[in-house]
C-alpha cells in the first residue's frame, strides 16, 4: 500500500505489520501523473485533502481496493467513481470534532476582536499611544451566532457559544436537527436568508459538494449586516474568495477569518491585501492528539479492509457487500 504524505513513525509501523508499506517520506505532493504512478500494484492508499482520485486515476490503477482519507472531508474522492471501480472510500469523522470546533471558535474570536489586524499594527512599530476606539471589535458574548452547516462540528461550536458565552444561537441546515438536539445546542433554525440577515458571527461548517459552491457570494455576502463577521472552517470553494475581499475592502461586512480556500495552498491574492481578515493554513484539526488519532484512523480502515474485508467508517459501504 502507499502513504502519500509524512504521517507519524509509530502509524506506519502499525501498517507495516500488516501490509507492504510504501511511504512518502520527503512529504512532497506528487501531480497526478506521479501519484498514480505509484500507485501501480497497490491495494490501498492512505491519502489527504491534498490528493485527488480520479475516474482517471482509478481506471488506471485497477488493484486499488480502499483509499483511507486522513480527514472528516472528502470532497477530493469522486466517491462514485470509487465505487463503481470497487474501490472502497473512507475517511475520519468524530475524532476531531472538539478540535476543530475549538478552533472555529478561537477563529471567530480573534476575527471579531481584530486580533490578527492589531498584532501586526503592533509589530510594524505604530503602537504609540492608546486611544479610546483603538481596534474596537464586535462583541461575542450575548451576541448571534450563525451556523451554516449544522453537523458535529457545527453542533460543537453552537454549545460553546450558547453554553459558554450567552450566545443567540441560529442555524440553517439542508436538514433540520430533532427537537433534543437544538434544545442541546439551545439552537434555533432558520431560513439561510434569516440566517445571513441576523447573524453577528456566522460560521460555515457545510460540506464541499458542487450545490455548495460558492454559496457565500456576492449576493449572499450583500444580505449580511455590516457589522458582520464571517468564518470559513469547512472547505475552499464554499466562499467566492474574490467577492468576500471586495467586500471587506469596501466594508460590506466587518471582517473574516478563513482556514480553507480556493485552490489552497494559494490565497487568492486580494485576502492578502486587506487588513480585516485573519488568515490560517487549515489547521483547524492541528493538534498532536487529534492529528494522531485521524492517521490512526486511517490505518484502522486500511488494515480492517485489507486483511479482513472490513471497514471502521466507510463512505461507500455497498462495497463492502459488493
Amino acid at each position: 500500500m502507499l502513504v502519500a504524505r509524512r504521517i507519524f513513525p509509530e502509524v506506519l509501523d502499525r501498517l507495516r505489520q500488516h501490509v507492504e508499506v510504501e511511504a512518502n517520506e520527503t512529504d512532497d505532493v506528487w501531480p497526478a501523473a506521479e501519484l498514480a504512478r505509484r500507485l501501480q500494484g497497490k491495494a490501498g492508499a492512505l491519502t489527504t485533502g491534498s490528493e485527488r482520485i480520479t475516474p482517471e486515476l482509478l481506471a488506471g490503477t485497477p488493484g486499488l481496493r480502499i483509499v483511507a482519507n486522513m480527514a472528516v472531508g472528502f470532497n477530493n474522492f469522486d466517491v462514485p467513481a470509487c465505487t463503481a471501480h470497487g474501490v472502497l472510500a473512507t475517511n475520519t469523522p468524530d475524532v476531531l470534532t472538539d478540535t476543530t470546533a475549538d478552533f472555529g471558535f478561537a477563529l471567530m474570536m480573534a476575527t471579531a476582536r481584530r486580533m490578527a489586524e492589531s498584532e501586526h499594527f503592533l509589530r510594524a512599530g505604530h503602537w504609540n499611544r492608546w486611544s479610546i476606539d483603538m481596534f474596537a471589535g464586535a462583541e461575542v458574548h450575548g451576541s448571534t451566532l450563525g451556523i451554516l452547516g449544522m453537523g458535529r462540528i457545527g453542533q460543537g461550536i453552537a454549545r460553546r457559544g450558547a453554553h459558554g458565552f450567552g450566545m443567540r444561537v441560529i442555524y440553517h441546515n439542508r436538514t433540520r436537527l430533532d427537537a433534543a438536539t437544538e434544545a442541546d445546542c439551545h439552537a434555533t433554525y432558520v431560513s439561510k436568508a434569516d440566517l445571513l440577515a441576523q447573524a453577528d458571527h456566522l460560521v460555515l461548517v457545510l460540506p464541499y459538494t458542487a450545490d455548495n459552491h460558492h454559496a457565500i457570494g456576492a449576493p449572499e455576502l450583500a444580505q449580511m449586516k455590516p457589522t458582520a463577521t464571517l468564518v470559513n472552517i469547512a472547505r475552499g470553494g464554499i466562499v467566492d474568495d474574490a467577492a468576500l475581499a471586495q467586500a471587506l475592502r469596501t466594508g460590506q461586512i466587518a471582517a473574516a477569518g478563513l482556514d480553507v480556500f480556493e485552490g489552497e495552498p494559494q490565497v487568492h491574492p486580494d485576502l492578502l491585501t486587506v487588513p480585516n481578515v485573519v488568515l490560517t493554513p487549515h489547521i483547524a484539526s492541528a493538534t498532536l492528539k487529534t492529528r494522531r488519532a485521524m492517521a490512526n484512523m486511517a490505518a484502522d480502515n486500511l488494515i480492517a479492509y485489507l486483511t479482513e474485508g472490513k471497514a471502521v467508517t466507510p463512505i461507500n459501504p455497498e462495497v463492502l457487500n459488493a
